[in-house]
């Protein structure tokens, strides 16, 4: 396999799926450590989030080789065009979750078991598109995973809290991921792919809406139960501005406004991890 088909596989040339896990990642190891964690747990959990992104999109264009052909967004990915066979993606794939788990193997018990749970979800979440017009929940679960872990490694524990936190990612993963299927919408009911986007039809736009404000309700919660101050809930303030924007893109009813929305999701996230480290520092 050639170097470059591989950076392809694992998208480390396009990297906003990185920032879409790792800014939740911080949230939850920020609020589990009130403020910056231990440095190795920090660097586990950045270098264990680049490692299972990559395996997640490995093992995703596995599970849509027979379709991505027939996909224009995705018609020249390597596994689609042969220039990676299928015992590579799988190879590659093994090979990056053992990496990860190496990592995870000099944290406690607790996390250690967690990160068994996370490899599962990041391995099912491509199958379910085939069986549910839900496949979003489990790319949140999946993305939004690392939460639990975070407390874990840091707590060694998962307090109820965390859980708010989590439930709150994937709702927001409900939301970005809606966005980017739509950009996918005519080719995957072509294929008989189903999504979120497809279920919601014409009115995909009012229900994301209604996500996001689950969404902001939950980051409120999050700053009520955490007893956080000023810093976090500006930044709750201006990630709504955000989602008002990509209401904006998503008024204008084109794949390319709504594959912008779901890239520029990504600053929500950061936009949140800011206003947590000004809270704490």
């Amino acid at each position: 396999m050639r170097w470059r088909d591989a950076l392809d596989l694992t998208r480390l040339n396009r990297p906003v799926g990185i920032y879409l896990v790792l800014w939740p990642t911080l949230w939850g190891l920020w609020l589990a450590a009130e403020g910056v964690p231990p440095w190795w747990v920090l660097a586990v959990f950045v270098l264990g989030t680049v490692l299972m992104r990559s395996a997640g999109c490995v093992i995703n264009d596995y599970a849509d080789r027979h379709f991505d052909g027939h996909v224009a967004r995705t018609c020249q990915r390597p596994l689609a065009t042969g220039r990676v066979t299928e015992p590579q993606a799988l190879g590659l794939f093994a090979l990056l979750g053992v990496l990860a788990f190496a990592l995870v193997l000099t944290l406690n018990p607790l996390t250690i078991a967690l990160s068994l749970v996370a490899l599962g979800l990041a391995a099912l979440y491509p199958f379910m598109k085939r069986h549910t017009y839900w496949p979003q929940v489990f790319l949140g679960a999946a993305f939004a995973w690392a939460i639990p872990m975070g407390f874990a490694a840091v707590q060694g524990q998962v307090p109820d809290q965390a859980w708010l936190l989590y439930a709150t990612t994937l709702v927001w993963a409900l939301i970005y991921d809606t966005a980017y299927a739509i950009s996918d919408k005519p080719d995957d009911l072509k294929l008989g792919i189903k999504s979120t986007a497809i279920l919601f039809g014409e009115a995909v736009r009012p229900i994301v809406f209604g996500f996001q404000l689950l969404m902001l309700a939950g980051l409120v919660a999050v700053g009520w139960v955490f007893a956080l101050g000023w810093a976090y809930g500006l930044a709750v303030v201006l990630a709504a501005g955000l989602m008002a924007y990509h209401q904006r893109l998503l008024a204008r009813n084109t794949a390319e406004d709504a594959f912008r929305a779901f890239l520029h999701n990504h600053w929500i996230g950061l936009v949140v991890w800011v206003g947590l480290v000004i809270e704490y520092v």
